[in-house]
Order: C-alpha cells, then sequence, then structure tokens
C-alpha cells in the first residue's frame, strides 16, 4: 500500500478517535463514564434501552454494560419496563430518581452537540454521515472478500 494511502487510512482512524474522545472528555467533565453516557443517550434517543440495543450500537462487551446497568440500578437511575420487554430482553427506563439525574447531563450534552451542529452545518454533517457509513460498508465488504 502506498504512503498516501496509509497516511488516510492512519487520519481516518485517529479522527473516530478523537470523535469519540471528546464525549469521553464531556462525560469526565461531568463525573460520569463514558458507558454510562452512552446509556444516558441512548434513552434520550429512544426512550428506553436494552443492553444488547447499547452493545449492539456502540460495540461494547456484554459484561461492560451489565455493569453499568447494574450500577445505575442499584442507584435508583434505571428501572425495568416490563411493558417494553421483548422475551427474555430486558428494557430499561429512567425512574423519576433518573430522569432528576439524567436531566443536567442530557441538556449540557444537547448544548454542545448543537452548537458543534451550528458550527458544522446540517449539510456537513448529513454528508460524515454518509461517507463514514459508506467507508464502513466498503470496509465490511473487503472483510468477507478475505474470508
Amino acid at each position: 500500500m502506498e504512503a498516501d494511502a496509509l497516511n488516510l487510512l492512519r487520519d481516518i482512524n485517529q479522527a473516530i478517535i478523537k470523535f469519540r474522545g471528546t464525549y469521553s472528555e464531556w462525560s469526565t467533565r461531568h463525573g460520569i463514564s463514558y458507558n454510562e453516557m452512552l446509556v444516558l443517550y441512548t434513552i434520550r434517543e429512544s426512550g428506553c434501552c436494552t443492553q444488547k440495543q447499547i452493545c449492539d450500537s456502540y460495540l461494547l462487551p456484554k459484561q461492560t454494560i451489565h455493569n453499568v446497568i447494574a450500577s445505575l440500578r442499584g442507584e435508583g437511575i434505571l428501572e425495568m419496563d416490563k411493558t417494553r420487554e421483548r422475551g427474555r430482553e430486558k428494557t430499561f427506563v429512567l425512574s423519576d430518581k433518573g430522569k432528576s439525574y439524567a436531566a443536567p447531563f442530557l441538556k449540557s450534552l444537547d448544548e454542545v452537540e448543537s452548537r458543534a451542529l451550528e458550527t458544522l452545518g446540517e449539510g456537513k454533517l448529513a454528508s460524515l454521515t454518509m461517507l463514514l457509513l459508506e467507508y464502513d460498508a466498503a470496509l465490511k465488504d473487503a472483510l468477507v472478500e478475505t474470508r
């Protein structure tokens, strides 16, 4: 592989690491773990979450998310929602205590993301998303071809 191609691949990987690192930094500044932020983020988007949903969305180990959910349940922040369960898959929502707990975090995160979106613009963010998904599909195709 040519040096220019290697540099491009390194740059995209570094950009993704920095992007995720910014969310991690935000989490640290607010006194929560990155993985806890992902649980709250998912609940913000969907109104609920399952362990499987978070593991699949963020490619995280089951045990990691299990520990985060167990901790949040132990603190009374999350509770099971039996009305949304699918088979053996448990669905979690914010308890009343959890809603009060999460509100300032989610408000802060909304403000940060909104400012970033204003700076970048919806068109660029849509293009970036489309390109990253296309690159992911190309990587997956290449991976299948190397079996």
